[in-house]
């Protein structure tokens, strides 16, 4: 079964799809021979179906492996729509670039809109997995939570795990099958506070709150800090935080101070001119060598 979704104006598949590091983790997974990206698509009811997204001029076409019924055609649309950013208006954005020299390109190249999960909750497991270590490691412990507790998808993969379905595993599973070290009884507090409903983190995608006083909600989380609230405050649409890691640090040495690591105050100071979208700016900025000579929007 082939879906067909419109995609919005100055919008890349490309730039959004390797955004960062999430193609490359389960649920999700890209092929860059053939420029695909495929992601297990949950349900109320039914088998998980892993769904494949290419991209031609003006749409997206989203193979399903098998025929699905109006409300789970409109799952689908609803989550690659979600996944991809189509509801991100991004004319502000471009606005604010567009009168730098060395920024002109986001706009025309389509970059801004960052790839996240189909919910809150596992973009904030996967963003504590990425804290205090390598990717490497980050790679080992999502791919074991979707082996150890994800479910079988028709057309290949395994979902990610439900906040229940983490809740019911022991702190020991934690320590030994996931390897998530400190984090063992982070992610066992987590789920459980979720699955009680204690916790609304999908809340954080329509919160009314301040920045700031969202920023210190999410950092209420056992496991989130500075750095990881700023990422996720970019998944939900929030771009004034800087989210400054290792890797960033040393990029901007690269490009903008010679080689010489800076102080986080004169990276701020650099992307400050962009106010609220300060932090998007800085990452497509970080990453615009990732897919340069890939014109094409699409």
């Amino acid at each position: 079964m082939d879906i067909s979704i419109p995609t919005p104006p100055q919008f890349s598949f490309k730039r959004t799809a390797l955004s960062h590091g999430w193609y490359d983790l389960p649920p999700f997974a890209f092929d860059k021979d053939t420029w695909t990206l495929t992601r297990v698509i949950t349900f109320d009811s039914g088998k998980p179906v892993n769904v494949t997204i290419t991209a031609a001029d003006g749409a997206l076409n989203v193979n399903v492996p098998r025929k699905l019924g109006k409300s789970a055609t409109e799952k689908v649309i609803r989550d690659v729509k979600h996944v991809l950013r189509f509801d991100d208006d991004m004319t502000l954005f471009y606005s604010s670039v567009a009168t730098h020299k060395d920024f002109e390109w986001i706009a025309s190249s389509g970059a801004g809109r960052l790839l996240r999960s189909p919910n809150v909750f596992e973009d904030l497991v996967k963003t504590i997995c990425t804290t205090n270590c390598s990717w490497a490691a980050t790679d080992k412990m999502v791919n074991a939570l979707v082996n150890e507790l994800g479910v079988e998808a028709q057309g290949g993969g395994r979902t990610f795990p439900t906040p229940e379905e983490m809740a019911a595993a022991d702190e020991k599973f934690y320590w030994e099958k996931i390897r998530a070290g400190y984090r063992a009884p982070y992610l066992k507090e987590l789920a459980g506070r979720v699955a009680s409903g204690e916790l609304d983190v999908e809340a954080w995608l329509i919160s009314q709150l301040p920045t700031d006083k969202l920023k210190r909600e999410m950092k209420q989380i056992k496991g989130v800090g500075t750095y990881a609230a700023e990422n996720l405050l970019k998944l939900v649409g929030r771009y004034d935080g800087l989210a400054l890691d290792s890797w960033v640090r040393g990029k901007f040495a690269k490009l903008h101070n010679k080689g010489k690591v800076a102080e986080d105050k004169k990276i701020a100071r650099h992307y400050s001119r962009f106010g609220q979208w300060q932090g998007l700016a800085l990452w497509c900025d970080m990453t615009k060598d990732w897919l340069e000579g890939e014109e094409k929007l699409w």
